[in-house]
């Protein structure tokens, strides 16, 4: 690995300074960042996935939802259309991708708009959507073309942007200077236990300023799970399944299974699959007489179309912080932002 990066450095080096002058250049002005004019939330990364976005979305959906009009933006990543598009009823993933179809599936409240160009997915947000609502940007980090008025970026406890390198010797997409843009921190995938001086070496290294705020969350996975006509108790499997994953990190779930005791065979795929026909043809032939198929609630917006039958179930989760102290404050700050409300 260490004689690979450093095959790498060079490209690396010519990436940071491609990146460094961009940053230069909204920094100064000479690129124009247009303010979101409605109150809005963004959530990024500095690094290329698998930090937890999407779960600190859905965080927000659920905490905002039910006294706000919510709209989230998305680029869509990995969608096979292009231009802006509203999320309807029958939207497919194909069609807006598998996240923002997973936020309107369980949410059918909220507006769910995709575009490449943010500009223009706000344009159409303000015109589906006249009266106020809070705007939530997701992966909204590197596209500096919108400022929105709270930025949230998240990072993993094992792999911190401060530790790592800029693509392609690692996986940072920017510098980690890059995270005094943002107003908090997020440190996701923590695990259980932390102690008091991880805590405080792991802020001394984000280097945070004054006005900058550091929450350490982690996952939690239900006991139960799920698909539109039944629920299964994880605890009841009598049989080993076959679990079928297309995200980035899937190992938080691979472990949570071996700690209840889950015997299951696992079929990992890149992060956003798209799953084929012979992807299909695997899967049932791995199935054999296993009576259940186990995969991500991301993951089920993709593979439900093209599987038939009721034995395809996803495992829920959800963000947890590790003090209630910090979820207390954390909640104040958002909400305080959709205060922000005329």
């Amino acid at each position: 690995m260490k004689l690979l990066r450093c095959i790498l450095y060079p490209l690396a080096l010519l990436y940071g300074f491609i990146v460094a002058i961009r940053n230069f250049l909204f920094d100064r002005g000479f690129l124009k960042t247009h303010t979101i004019s409605m109150p809005s939330i963004g959530v990024g990364n500095l690094s290329s996935g698998g930090t937890g976005k999407s779960i600190v979305i859905d965080y927000l959906i659920v905490l905002l939802k039910k006294k706000y009009s919510i709209s989230v933006l998305s680029r869509g990543y990995k969608r096979e259309t292009s231009g802006v598009i509203v999320g309807t009823v029958n939207s497919s993933a194909a069609m807006i991708g598998d996240e923002p179809l997973q936020f309107l599936k369980k949410h059918p409240s909220i507006t769910v708009v995709v575009a490449e160009k943010r500009i223009l997915g706000l344009n159409k947000i303000k015109e589906i959507k006249p009266l106020n609502t809070i705007v939530l940007l997701d992966d909204i980090m590197q596209h500096r073309y919108v400022k929105p008025s709270l930025l949230i970026i998240t990072t993993t406890f094992n792999k911190p942007y401060f530790s790592d390198y800029l693509l392609p010797t690692g996986n940072l997409r920017e510098s980690p200077l890059g995270a005094k843009r943002a107003n908090v921190i997020l440190v996701t995938k923590c695990p259980d236990a932390i102690s008091s001086q991880d805590i405080e070496s792991f802020k001394k290294k984000c280097v945070l300023s004054g006005d900058q705020h550091l929450f350490f969350t982690k996952i939690n996975y239900s006991s139960y799970i799920f698909n539109d006509v039944s629920s299964l108790l994880l605890s009841d499997l009598t049989s080993s399944v076959l679990l079928i994953t297309g995200i980035s990190d899937p190992s938080p779930m691979v472990k949570f299974l071996n700690k209840k005791g889950v015997e299951h065979i696992h079929l990992a795929y890149p992060d956003h699959h798209t799953f084929t026909t012979s992807d299909v043809q695997k899967i049932y032939k791995q199935k054999g007489e296993r009576g259940v198929l186990l995969t991500t609630e991301k993951d089920m917006t993709r593979l439900k179309p093209l599987m038939k039958g009721s034995y395809l179930y996803y495992l829920p989760i959800e963000m947890v912080f590790l003090h209630s102290s910090e979820k207390l404050v954390f909640e104040k700050l958002i909400l305080n932002e959709a205060n922000n409300i005329v």
